[in-house]
């Protein structure tokens, strides 16, 4: 499967932006889904995860309640909705499938987007 994300780009603190991961070779319903983030001179962390039966999801702490991720299999998409945006929040964000476990961990990664830069300035 590949996966294009889209959508950063440059916003003021407080703002909003939305990204979007489309999936191509499979349907993204064969796939539980994330989003990880990597800030320069930071290893790449987690971010959010949905589930591929069910859409549970799951949240760092540093997003919970700002940040909103959800699938729309019919369109092949996952989305991260992103609130509230502080520039801690800064980095380029890469979406990720995994074909067993929900990805909450770099290892459980089968398949990464190529990212997209998301900047908060303040």
């Amino acid at each position: 499967v590949q996966l294009q994300a889209s959508g950063g780009g440059l916003v003021q603190a407080g703002g909003s932006l939305r990204l979007s991961c489309a999936t191509s070779g499979r349907t993204v319903s064969n796939y539980q889904m994330g989003w990880f983030r990597q800030s320069p001179g930071e290893e790449r962390e987690f971010v959010a995860a949905i589930t591929r039966i069910g859409g549970n999801t799951y949240y760092a702490d540093s997003v919970k309640g700002r940040f909103t991720i959800s699938r729309y299999n019919a369109r092949n998409t996952v989305y991260l909705q992103m609130n509230s945006l502080k520039p801690e929040d800064t980095a380029v964000y890469y979406c990720a499938a995994a074909t067993i476990n929900t990805p909450r961990t770099e290892a459980e990664v089968n398949y990464w987007g190529q990212g997209t830069q998301v900047t908060v300035s303040s």
